[in-house]
Order: C-alpha cells, then sequence, then structure tokens
C-alpha cells in the first residue's frame, strides 16, 4: 500500500466513526452486555458471563479508538484516551467485567454529551429566507421582475405595500412609511421622503413607492448582515470541555502512576489496576451529569440551552450586553398617557381614537386598540374609514368625522397641543393626534416602555457575579440614556447598526467572557459573535434564535437571571464532583500501584467513587436556595389580580393629572367639576385598591420577600397617597362652603394634584418591577 494513503485513509476513518453517531447504539450495547452478563453470572454460567462483558468491552473499545484518534489529530488528548487503555489493559489481563463496566461509563458519558450537543445549525437560514430574491424594476416598456443579482445601480424599482426592499437605494416618490425593526430593532414606523436613503432589508409599511437603486445586492445592508454573522459565527472559538481540561493533568498522571507501578513490581496487572481505578468516570460521567441536569433544570423555566458547553461558559461569564428594544424593552408601544382638549376628557379621546383604529393594522393604532380594551370602553363601529400611510386614519364615528395620527403643518395648534409637543419630547413618545371636525380634540402618547421584571433582573445578575453590564442598540442615544440610568447599567452605546454592535462585542470578549442579548434579525451577527447568545425567542425573530446558544422562550427577561445562576450552579457541581472524584481515584490509583487493589476490586471500588459523584452532580437538577424567590400559588393570584387593577386604575391617574392641567388653564367650575370627579375616581376606586393591596397583597409576599419589614416602605407610599387624597377632599369641602375655589386654594391643590400623580406613578411603577415581577 502507498504510504502516502495511509493518513488520508486514516482520516476518513475517523471522521467516518466520529460521524456515525454510535453513542446511543454503544449505550445500549454495552448496557445489555452487562445486564446479559449479570445474568449469566447468578445462574452460574461463568463462561458466558465472561463471554457478555468482553463482547461489551470489545464493542466499547472500537469506537473509542475513533474518538481518541479524531481527537488526535486536532493535537488534543482528552479523557477518552485514558478510557481506552483502560478497556485494553482489562482485555489484555482478563478483567471482563472491570472492561465492561468502564465501557458502560464511557457509553453513558457520550450519551449524555451527544443529547446535550444538539446544538441548531448557524446556517441562518431565517435570514436568507427574508432576503428577497428579486425585484421589480420599471422601464419604459412597464413594470418586469427580475432577478435581484440583475439588479444595477441606478435601476428605478417599485417596492409594493407589505414587501422586503431589495437593495440600497433612495426614495423617488413623495414618501415611505418603512418598518425598519429588522435592522434596527425599533418598532415604530418611520417615513422616509424624496432623496432619502432607505436600506435593504426593511419592510414597506405603507404604499408602493419608488426606489432607485444606489446599491447591488451584493453591496447592499441586508447581504452584508448575512455575512457579518456567517464570519462571526465562523470566528467562535469551540468551547473546550470542563472535562477535558480537568483531563490535560489527570491523564500524564494517570500513565506515569501505572507505568511506574508495572516498572517497580514488573507487574503488568498491577499497571492494569492502576489505570482501572484511574478510570476517569467522574469526568467521563459526573461532569457530563451535572451538565446535562443544569440544562434539565433550565428548560423547565422556559430557557434553552443548546449544549452543555454553552451552559458552562454562561457560567463563567463576566460581562453582559443587552439591547433596548424587546429586551430591556417590551419592543412594542404602549400608551404612555391621554392628554385631551379642555372641552373633553381622556377616556372620551382614548375611545374615539381605539374605535377609529379598530381596522388599522398600524403598531401604534394596535397599541391604542389594546389599551381601551383593557379599561373596558366600549367602542363604536366606524364608517367610511380611510388611511393615508405615514398621515393616519380618517372615519365616521357616532356621527362625529374624526382622524388619529398626525396633525398637518398648516394646522393652528392651541396652547395645550403645544405643551403636548414638549411632553412628547421629554419623554421620548410619539404622539398620535385625535381631531374631531377638523379640530384637535386630544392627543395619545405612546412609548415603548421598561419591562416590569428589568431592574430585578440586572441587581440578580450583578448578585451572581455579572460584573459589567452595557447596552449596545440602534435607538437614539437620548431614550437610550433615560433606560440606562433607570436600570443603572455601566455603559451606553446608541445608534449602532449589525456591523457596530459586532465591533462592541469582539472589544468586549477581549476582556472577559462575554453574553449579548437581542432579540431581532439586526442583533444575529452580533450573538453569533459572541461567546454566548441569548435570543428573546417568544416574539423575537427566528434568525437571531437561529444564531444563538440560548433561547428565552418565555417572554420574561428573569429568565435570563435565572440561566445565569443555574449555569454557575451547574458549573459549580461539577466540577465539585470532577475534583472530589479524581482526589478519591488518586488515592486509590496510589493503592493499586503498591497491590493492595486487584483490578476487579479497583473496578468496583470506582464504582463506589462513581455513585457518589454523580449523586453530587444530580444536585443540580434542585432549585438554588439563592435563585429568584418563589410566590405560592394564592400570592400568584393576588398579584395577577392587582396587575390587571393597575391597567385598569390607568384613567384614574390620567385623571388626576388632567384635573391639575384645567386648574392651571381656567380655575373656574369646569376646573372644579374635573376635581370632584378626580375624587369621586380616587375614593370609590383607587383607595379601595390601595387597602386591598395593603391588607392583602403584601401579607401574602411578606414571607416571600423576608417579612413584613421588605413592604415597609411601600406601605408608607399608601399612607401618603391616603394624605394627599383627603387633602383634596378637604379642598373641596372648603369650596363647597365658599360657593367656588377660592384663590389662595388654587397653589395648593395644584400641588396636590401634582403630587398624587407622582406618587401613584412612581408607586405603580415599583409594585410592578418589585413584586408583581415575581409572578411566572
Amino acid at each position: 500500500m502507498n504510504r502516502s494513503t495511509r493518513p488520508a485513509r486514516l482520516h476518513r476513518l475517523t471522521g467516518a466513526i466520529v460521524a456515525l453517531r454510535l453513542e446511543p447504539v454503544l449505550l445500549a450495547a454495552t448496557a445489555a452486555a452487562l445486564v446479559g452478563g449479570g445474568i449469566a453470572w447468578l445462574t452460574g454460567a461463568r463462561g458466558l458471563a465472561e463471554l457478555f462483558w468482553a463482547l461489551g468491552t470489545v464493542s466499547a473499545i472500537v469506537p473509542a479508538v475513533g474518538w481518541v484518534l479524531a481527537a488526535l489529530r486536532r493535537r488534543h488528548a482528552g479523557v477518552d484516551l485514558i478510557a481506552v487503555l483502560a478497556l485494553g489493559g482489562t482485555l489484555a489481563v482478563g478483567e471482563y467485567l472491570a472492561g465492561a463496566l468502564i465501557a458502560l461509563m464511557l457509553a453513558t458519558g457520550r450519551t449524555l454529551e451527544a443529547a446535550a450537543q444538539q446544538r441548531a445549525s448557524h446556517d441562518l437560514r431565517a435570514l436568507l429566507e427574508h432576503a428577497p430574491r428579486s425585484a421589480r424594476r420599471r422601464t419604459e416598456s412597464g413594470v418586469a421582475t427580475v432577478l435581484l443579482r440583475e439588479v444595477a445601480v441606478g435601476d428605478l424599482l417599485v417596492v409594493g405595500p407589505g414587501e422586503v426592499v431589495p437593495v440600497d437605494g433612495r426614495v423617488e416618490s413623495a414618501a415611505a412609511v418603512l418598518d425598519e425593526s429588522v435592522l434596527t430593532g425599533e418598532p415604530l414606523h418611520v417615513e422616509r421622503v424624496r432623496d432619502e436613503t432607505v436600506r435593504s432589508g426593511v419592510v414597506n409599511a405603507g404604499g408602493a413607492f419608488e426606489l432607485r437603486a444606489t446599491a447591488s445586492e451584493h453591496d447592499s445592508t441586508y447581504a452584508g448582515i448575512v455575512r457579518l454573522a456567517r464570519q462571526a459565527g465562523a470566528e467562535s472559538a469551540p468551547v473546550v470541555r470542563l472535562a477535558d481540561r480537568y483531563a490535560a493533568w489527570f491523564l500524564p498522571v494517570s500513565l506515569a502512576a501505572a507505568g511506574l507501578a508495572w516498572a517497580i513490581s514488573g507487574s503488568a496487572v498491577r499497571a492494569v489496576a492502576v489505570l482501572v481505578v484511574a478510570t476517569p468516570c467522574p469526568l467521563l460521567l459526573a461532569a457530563p451529569v451535572a451538565i446535562v441536569s443544569g440544562l434539565s433544570r433550565a428548560s423547565r423555566l422556559g430557557v434553552v440551552i443548546r449544549d452543555g458547553g454553552a451552559l458552562e461558559n454562561l457560567g463563567r461569564a463576566r460581562t453582559l450586553l443587552l439591547d433596548k428594544t424587546g429586551t430591556l424593552t417590551r419592543g412594542r408601544p404602549r400608551v404612555l398617557d391621554v392628554i385631551a382638549a379642555p372641552d373633553a376628557k381622556p377616556a372620551e379621546v382614548l375611545r374615539l381614537a381605539a374605535s377609529l383604529d379598530q381596522y388599522s393594522p398600524h403598531v401604534l393604532a394596535q397599541a391604542i386598540v389594546d389599551t381601551a380594551r383593557e379599561r373596558k370602553l366600549e367602542l363604536s363601529v366606524p364608517t367610511d374609514v380611510t388611511e393615508e400611510p405615514g398621515r393616519g386614519a380618517t372615519g365616521t364615528v357616532d356621527g362625529q368625522r374624526i382622524s388619529i395620527g398626525r396633525l398637518g403643518t398648516s394646522d393652528t395648534r392651541p396652547t395645550w397641543a403645544k405643551a403636548v409637543d414638549n411632553r412628547a419630547l421629554l419623554d421620548g413618545a410619539a404622539v398620535a393626534w385625535l381631531t374631531v371636525d377638523g379640530h384637535p380634540a386630544g392627543a395619545v402618547l405612546l412609548r415603548d416602555p421598561l419591562r416590569h421584571d428589568a431592574p430585578r433582573t440586572l441587581r440578580h445578575l450583578r448578585a451572581v457575579g455579572i460584573r459589567r453590564l452595557l447596552m449596545l442598540t440602534g435607538d437614539r442615544a437620548a431614550p437610550a440614556h433615560e433606560v440606562a440610568a433607570v436600570l443603572g447599567l455601566d455603559d451606553v452605546r446608541a445608534g449602532l447598526g449589525p456591523a457596530d454592535k459586532v465591533a462592541a462585542v469582539r472589544a468586549e470578549r477581549e476582556q472577559a467572557v462575554t453574553v449579548m442579548v437581542g432579540d431581532g434579525v439586526n442583533d444575529a451577527p452580533a450573538l453569533a459573535a459572541a461567546d454566548i447568545g441569548v435570543a428573546m425567542g417568544a416574539r423575537g425573530s427566528t434568525a437571531s434564535s437561529e444564531a444563538a446558544d440560548i433561547v428565552l422562550t418565555a417572554d420574561r427577561l428573569d429568565r435570563l437571571a435565572d440561566a445565569v445562576t443555574i449555569a454557575r450552579r451547574a458549573r459549580r457541581i461539577a466540577v465539585q464532583s470532577a475534583a472530589g472524584g479524581m482526589l478519591m481515584s488518586l488515592a486509590a490509583m496510589a493503592a493499586a500501584a503498591v497491590g493492595l487493589l486487584p483490578p476487579a476490586a479497583g473496578a468496583l471500588l470506582q464504582e463506589g467513587i462513581d455513585v457518589a459523584v454523580i449523586l453530587n452532580a444530580l444536585r443540580a437538577l434542585r432549585a438554588d436556595r439563592n435563585a429568584r424567590p418563589a410566590v405560592t400559588p394564592a400570592a400568584e393570584a393576588l398579584i395577577h389580580r392587582f396587575a390587571a387593577e393597575h391597567d385598569d386604575l390607568q384613567d384614574v391617574l390620567e385623571s388626576v393629572h388632567d384635573a391639575a392641567d384645567r386648574l392651571s388653564d381656567s380655575p373656574g367650575p369646569e376646573a372644579l367639576a374635573a376635581v370632584e370627579e378626580t375624587h369621586r375616581l380616587l375614593t370609590e376606586r383607587l383607595l379601595p385598591h390601595e387597602y386591598a393591596e395593603e391588607h392583602q397583597l403584601y401579607p401574602a409576599l411578606a414571607p416571600t420577600l423576608g417579612g413584613p419589614e421588605a413592604t415597609a416602605t411601600m406601605s408608607r407610599a399608601h399612607t401618603e397617597i391616603e394624605r394627599l387624597s383627603h387633602r383634596i377632599a378637604t379642598h373641596l369641602q372648603l369650596a363647597h362652603n365658599d360657593g367656588g375655589l377660592a384663590p389662595e386654594q388654587l397653589d395648593d391643590l395644584r400641588a396636590c394634584l401634582y403630587g398624587l400623580n407622582t406618587v401613584l406613578r412612581l408607586h405603580f411603577t415599583q409594585e410592578e418591577e418589585n413584586y408583581f415581577s415575581l409572578a411566572p
């Protein structure tokens, strides 16, 4: 045979052995051989028992040699080499029972590891599926569909409603309304006017528009994201197994001890005995058991961890990078406030807006309708509804011609409307204006709110060892810094594209093991580039889930803190099991080296060691006492009840603020009526809610939180809410006695209302973050 062909044939042989995925078959064969031999031995057929055990040993040694050769090709010798030597030694000296036991342990460990490493590929199928394959090109003869690779710079393209922009270009129509969340992560639609640039991959959320191509398919933004994600995934270094790291020193020690025992005693049996007790079952079995137990524990909480290596790496992480939209925030807008004109009420403004928006697919319209339904407002059926992309909807509701959306630049804005513009700027909110018969009647402010569980989650992550928390976002700097200030992040990088996020991830990876959390297509390259990528999979894109090592299937950020806690504990238990088992094995090796342990007795002793370390490894299945506190079913039901009441009471908070505004505008009878209505809402709805929280919810949560003292500050807020409400009632009594509000009352009454609004909003937020986030 030509010697030059031997390495190639060896390469193909070992590759074939590795590729066959024989672990489950090997486990079944070795288990059957061990059980069959045991039955034969119990029935007195000693020869048949030896045959069964020998066959089990041989069935394991063949694939094990393939695994060892594959590892040696990569210049890496792991725990499998010791197992092969031990298996060969037991066959050489006729200790078949010991060989069968080692074979079963080897097969079990490999099967557990293979089961834990069923990782979804990084082929970015979702990215490729989202990418357009063709474009509609306008020529002198009309519009023709062409393959995307045929599009050249300067071509005039037509992008229809709902279509993906095929290449980078410049808007040629008057305007284009786009959903850019695929690239930026931001859920709000944006309007691009003539000559503004548009990037490929974004979705046309309005009517058809014309686009002048400024780049070919290969040079466009979306193709760049796909390439970036592929490169980032390819650059990620493979995780070295915990067991193999320990084997790096345990292997030479074991071989040296066996060789020394043989050289001194001249007995090969003694050397085999050393190898038998040196078989790294704590590494082959105990460490994978702890890791797989951690994977199982995480999966129960809605955390899918793709392989044991990802869990081990997560347990070593020190830096956490987070996307903003959809990760730290809910990922879709919610109604922040409803502001009414002086002659209208906030509830009626919301009802009319939601009635018209029922048929609109716009993301803001959906938020308005959802809020109205949460507040149990009765919506009317609109007629003659039309919608202009980028402007809003118009129709007839209850006989009135109304519109919801933007105000025209030529529309005259009353004083109260200018205050709304200022409020939107300060809060970083979008505004949907309501006009009735051509006159502004109110406004709905919308913003993507912070997740209730985000503050608690980040505090928990710091407590379990994450030292650096950063935000990477495509959003503007102002809202990003506001979120970062609330959460106490260490740094913020705003206005980032996919390539910028990858660069930031790479920079952080040079300093520490780094986790990246995101949910959008634009996050996929950064997830692939990180040591551990975590995708918010409940509503996130498939592309981010494909590129991630961990997927949070529940739409809760606190599951990330749970995952880190589980990973650290599972890794700690794996290290304990492996280290403890190896120390016991070293003691047994010393006894075998001086002739105190024959191979069979050594194998039984090794079994005892294995049982001990496996039982210790199984502790990873149990809940950690330091994990997120668990609430009782009764407390959980109360949390859900009061959380729903918070949603229902938002109109009361708006009424408090609206009454204060009316006092500022015109402290007459209408303002007094608004304060009286607010007081009625406080008395009939808000104060009973606060009383029920104080006497039902807080006592139910006290055992979970460590005692009544944990809720003391929140109880103090209840006292302040009641004090301010009583003060407002006193002002109303004085006004009734005097026939109207006296000038000297106005400042204090206004301060009470604004103060009550502030206290209520802060109190609601604290309860939602600290208490309501405890419920699954």
